[in-house]
């Protein structure tokens, strides 16, 4: 095992001529540079979430602490443990817990982690796979429980996506299809997107545009359940026309933080709007999110979700995932 690896580090921008406060750049580190935490991981793979992009880019302010390794998501090998629940040789992987904000994440070709973070890797997926699926697709399955939970079935009427293009969006029209729903996918990019989405099991898909005006707090009863990546005023339109005693799983906010609506869907309709935190979610949740993705997850459809690229192209793919030009997913090979 060589001492010295690369890593994608994120640091403060020294020309007080740019806007953006952070630069990143690939970096060769040490073992003795990494964080003091009991398992060693030698990282196998990493994803891109559009968090991930606003960190490379450094036009977000999501690093609360500098020098900082990016990356989200991680898997990989324990190579070495101080905890008994973890031995060399596990395929471990980590979603959220503050990667690239208050922890180094994912985007380093070894990683020291702390062990309440991780979860044992599935045998049915690789470390690829997984990082396919990854924060997006944990998200996505996360919300797809809360709408199980609260009861409705697949005969209660259509389930909406919004923002169906995109990583969280595509995995849920994907988990939500095999579960037996009739899916309407909601999308910006729907002359491009639509064969994907039909492949992933998409019903019918429908332009974002019939959502961005403004609403009436109460229109016509559409849909038995929603999964919003999007919020602002999409989600206010989308919460107008949730059928009664229905459900919205936000996880999201692609179109802003704001939630122009009233108090109608709630109290008239009994409306349910769940908020889905996939940071800081306990260990039982992501161990059933992730027993239920491996049942689910069909493995030849996830390989048309993806596309892997080195973690050389980080910051092109960062400005890409920016400007809303990543369909699926994008698995990053830290070994290249």
């Amino acid at each position: 095992m060589t001492d010295s690896f690369n890593a994608f580090v994120i640091n403060k921008n020294d020309d007080e001529t740019s806007k953006l406060k952070t630069v990143g750049a690939i970096t060769a580190l040490t073992l003795g540079d990494l964080p003091n935490e009991k398992v060693l991981v030698a990282v196998e793979y990493s994803s891109l979430n559009y968090k991930d992009g606003l960190v490379v880019t450094g036009k977000g302010r999501v690093c609360r602490s500098l020098p900082m390794v990016g990356g989200i998501d991680l898997a990989g090998t324990v190579v070495e443990s101080a905890d008994t629940r973890y031995q060399a040789g596990d395929k471990v992987l980590v979603n959220g817990y503050g990667l690239s904000e208050s922890r180094w994440g994912g985007y380093s070709q070894m990683q020291r982690v702390n062990p309440d973070f991780l979860v044992k890797l599935d045998k049915r997926f690789s470390s690829e796979q997984a990082m396919a699926i990854g924060t997006a697709g944990y998200t996505a399955m996360l919300c797809v429980m809360a709408i199980q939970d609260h009861g409705v079935k697949p005969e209660d009427g259509p389930v909406l996506v919004t923002g169906a293009a995109g990583g969280v969006g595509s995995m849920a029209v994907m988990l939500l299809a095999k579960l037996g729903y009739s899916v309407t996918a909601s999308t910006g990019r729907v002359e491009s997107t639509q064969n994907f989405l039909k492949t992933l099991g998409a019903s019918d898909i429908i332009d974002r545009a019939v959502f961005e005006a403004e609403s009436k707090p109460l229109a016509a009863e559409q849909w038995a359940a929603v999964v919003d990546s999007v919020g602002a005023q999409p989600l206010a339109s989308v919460l107008a026309q949730v059928k009664y005693e229905g459900i919205v799983a936000a996880c999201g906010l692609a179109a802003g933080m704001s939630l122009p609506t009233t108090v109608a869907p709630f109290i008239l309709r009994g409306v349910t709007l769940r908020g889905i935190d996939s940071v800081m979610a306990s260990q039982p949740r992501r161990a059933r999110a992730w027993a239920a993705m491996a049942e689910l997850v069909d493995t030849e459809l996830l390989a048309s979700l993806y596309e892997v690229r080195p973690m050389s192209e980080l910051l092109v793919l960062g400005e890409m995932i920016l400007a809303g030009q990543v369909k699926g997913r994008v698995v990053i090979d830290v070994n290249r």
